[in-house]
């Protein structure tokens, strides 16, 4: 396969750069210090067309695949993870409307994505639901024409910026599959009984919004049922092929800014009487740095080609995610011991980098969770 990018998909990545390298590098470490963002900056990103993608020109979007997606993803990361994430994860959910909602909830919901009229978000976690999410305890009861909705969700993104979030819910307790028992229902934020509470301290990514969600006797609209009943489980694990790619560019975005923060300040620091650059234990850590990246761009290129194409692996975006979740963590790990004891302090980007890579394990899926998806793939065939 031929994974050269074509000539428009070259100019995306150099429009997603030179937009990322104008307007983040000033406000990142404020964004960072304070746990805030500035959704003017998002407005921005929607006037320039950066977001929302991979969303059909019929609704407003550009027509794009996923992996021009991972292109502006890669670019935006590779100046500030923390700005990337908060701009680009406005259309989390969106994915999941596209896939399964009715035409009444794409014609609502993916203009206002793209245009920068709305945010949408998608809660699943669960206090004591993770990485099972077949345990999520969330209900939602058929009264009427109306969704009864009451639990509560951990580590919802865009939980307090939302418009819209689409509610992961028990709704088939009683099916004899676990695997058939939930279903995805679209909950507007302004709806009586929804509550959010943004949740501070995080070790990375600061810059966007992470809550927890307490929904009481949510109300909403039979037709808010997004794709078929008790069918949850599936249309999220068909979401999770699309939204893992994103995690794999972000990686490669933050890898290649611990490498270009590493050459850059090893070329500059001296250390018995030479720049760190002309050891070779230096060198090997930076050849090293750049053929994992090299490997993970290749890995998540092959796996949004061939979502893009129709063609969905999901071995191979375990793979891919997996690897290039890990290769970010180590690569920030090595840029910062390169760094010494300057990377300890928030006077140099390589610890902001090194705290928001490990969040790449973590969320869509952890690190085991792609191991067990690769091996019971293997093992079955």
């Amino acid at each position: 396969m031929d994974f050269a990018l074509s000539k428009e998909q070259q100019d995306i990545v150099r429009a997603a750069r030179e937009f990322a390298e104008g307007e983040f590098s000033d406000v990142a470490q404020e964004f960072d210090r304070t746990e805030t963002f500035d959704l003017g900056l998002w407005k921005k990103a929607c006037d320039l067309g950066f977001v929302g993608v991979f969303i059909d020109e019929e609704y407003g979007g550009a027509g794009y695949g996923f992996l021009e997606h991972c292109l502006i993803n890669e670019e935006f990361w590779a100046v500030d993870p923390g700005i990337g994430e908060a701009i680009l994860s406005t259309t989390f959910g969106s994915e999941l409307i596209s896939l399964f909602g009715s035409e009444d909830q794409k014609r609502l919901i993916l203009p206002a994505l793209v245009s920068g009229e709305a945010i949408i978000g998608t809660a699943i976690t669960e206090p004591d639901a993770g990485s099972d999410v077949t345990r999520a305890a969330t209900t939602a009861v058929r009264e009427g024409d109306e969704w009864v909705i009451n639990g509560s969700k951990m580590f919802s993104t865009n939980g307090t910026l939302a418009t819209y979030m689409l509610i992961f819910c028990l709704t088939d307790p009683d099916s004899p599959s676990r695997h058939a028992r939930h279903s995805f229902i679209l909950v507007p934020t302004e709806t009586q009984g929804y509550e959010a509470t943004k949740i501070r301290g995080k070790l990375g990514i600061r810059a966007s919004d992470t809550a927890e969600i307490s929904l009481k006797d949510v109300r909403v609209p039979a037709g808010n049922l997004v794709g078929r009943r008790g069918e949850g489980f599936k249309e999220l694990m068909a979401f999770f092929n699309c939204t893992r790619l994103h995690i794999c560019a972000q990686a490669v975005g933050l890898a290649r800014a611990a490498l270009q923060d590493s050459i850059r300040y090893t070329r500059q620091r001296e250390q018995f009487g030479a720049p760190l650059a002309s050891f070779q234990v230096t060198q090997f850590k930076i050849a090293e740095m750049a053929t994992l990246i090299r490997a993970a761009r290749n890995l998540y290129y092959e796996a949004a080609w061939s979502v893009d194409q129709g063609r969905v692996d999901q071995a191979l975006i375990a793979m891919a995610k997996w690897f290039s979740a890990q290769m970010a963590v180590s690569c920030a790990d090595e840029a910062l011991q390169m760094h010494g004891g300057y990377g300890y302090i928030d006077e140099y980007r390589v610890q902001r980098l090194y705290r928001d890579a490990k969040i790449l394990e973590i969320y869509e899926g952890t690190k085991e969770i792609e191991k067990t998806i690769i091996a019971r793939t293997l093992l079955r065939q």
